[in-house]
């Protein structure tokens, strides 16, 4: 490895270790090209939620291509720096990507953490799917109920860097399903589809119906419910950051799918179109799409979302334009009513609104949970990207579902 490319290596190291994922992106992604250092906009922090790729322009990336295409180009034609041949621009690419995996993420994210002990007479085992849009392996939780004792079905989606075995973890989700009778799914996001393991949420192709991995997780939910014998109203979805945001497309693409959706430290359907206005929607500068208001009212899921304020990797803004994407944001149901409640959980503040309708059912719930950052809210150390204070994400979201059968 050469000394300029180990100088770049170490100076993303030292931006992961402040926090900076973006900026050490962007670093790690101009070395492999030949490209001199980016000096990315030094405001508000962001995680790497896209692909790990190369802009052709850091600073106004309106055309993103593939880091083996770009990688390619620059060992057939001189670089800014530099000739190289094809075997060492692999060489590099191997060892960039490499050393990415390598640095410490914030919040303790680790390559997998240790499945978490099953109870006696419930699984946790690998599946795999298929569908005309694709397929996904996935870990599926049964509890050890009877089949017909089954309450409901929710499809957990991890965010960056995660997989199904530490978003297990790190939620506690199969610990509560067990006790409220759920099943619970985990597809994974392989590397083949994100190099971060990130559901492509920002990709046009990846925000319609019919198509992409909202129709391939539709699907999946659709299967297993028909395995169980479970009817639409008990399926739903959630997610944590990328997890969210695809939680909140399934939302959109698939409403007679999922009944419910809870969305922690996520964004809204359609905020993005592309790697730069991804990185734009998670300062919370995206707008959300007339599409997203127009739902039909009878057609809607309901909506649970949780934030925190400190959030610097997605920016709590996106807490409230998701829930005004929701018909019950323009206005509720008539007889329907909304209402602000504050307490603390386990030594952090919280704020819940709630918006219900006339039959009392909660149509729309926001917490937003004061000084708590990129972390799934009262979560277990065990997992990455979770934070054991404040009031438990997957207990309330569990309730939520629940209460609109």
């Amino acid at each position: 490895m050469n000394s300029d490319f180990a100088r770049a290596m170490s100076r993303a190291t030292t931006s992961v270790r402040t926090q900076n994922l973006a900026e050490a992106t962007a670093i790690i992604q101009a070395a492999l090209a030949g490209r001199p250092e980016p000096f990315p906009d030094p405001g508000f922090d962001t995680a790497p939620a896209a692909r790990f790729r190369i802009a052709t322009d850091v600073e106004d990336a309106e055309t993103v291509e593939d880091a083996e295409t770009v990688a390619a180009r620059s060992a057939r034609s001189p670089g800014p720096t530099e000739r190289r041949s094809l075997r060492d621009v692999v060489e590099l690419l191997r060892r960039g990507r490499a050393a990415f995996d390598e640095m410490p993420l914030p919040g303790g994210a680790r390559a997998r953490a240790p499945a978490p002990p099953l109870p006696d007479g419930a699984s946790f085992a690998w599946r795999n799917h298929a569908c005309a849009a694709g397929s996904r392996r996935y870990r599926l939780f049964v509890p050890s109920c009877p089949r017909s004792e089954l309450q409901g079905l929710v499809l957990m989606l991890h965010g960056c860097t995660q997989d199904p075995d530490d978003f297990a973890a790190g939620t506690g989700m199969n610990r509560l399903a067990e006790a409220r009778r759920f099943l619970v799914a985990y597809p994974e996001q392989p590397a083949a589809a994100n190099l971060s393991s990130c559901w492509n949420w920002f990709e046009p192709g990846h925000q319609r119906r019919g198509a992409g991995e909202p129709a391939i997780l539709a699907a999946l939910a659709r299967d297993l419910a028909a395995e169980f014998g479970l009817p639409a109203d008990r399926v739903y979805a959630a997610g944590l950051s990328a997890g969210g945001a695809m939680a909140a497309v399934l939302a959109e693409t698939y409403p007679e799918t999922f009944a419910a959706v809870g969305i922690h430290s996520g964004l809204p359907c359609g905020s993005a179109r592309d790697v730069a206005s991804a990185f734009a929607a998670m300062r919370g500068q995206g707008a959300l799409p007339p599409r997203a208001r127009a739902m039909k009212a009878d057609a809607r899921p309901r909506v649970i979302v949780f934030h925190g304020t400190a959030d610097r990797t997605v920016h709590p803004a996106n807490a409230a334009a998701i829930a005004d994407g929701f018909p019950q944001g323009g206005g509720l149901p008539q007889g329907g009513g909304e209402s602000v409640e504050t307490g603390a959980t386990a030594g952090r503040s919280w704020r819940r609104t709630r918006r219900q309708g006339a039959d009392g059912v909660p149509e729309a719930e926001i917490w937003l949970i004061d000084g708590a950052g990129h972390a799934w809210s009262g979560g277990d150390a065990a997992g990455s990207f979770t934070d054991p204070a404040g009031p438990a994400a997957s207990a309330e979201m569990l309730r939520f579902f629940a209460a609109g059968r």
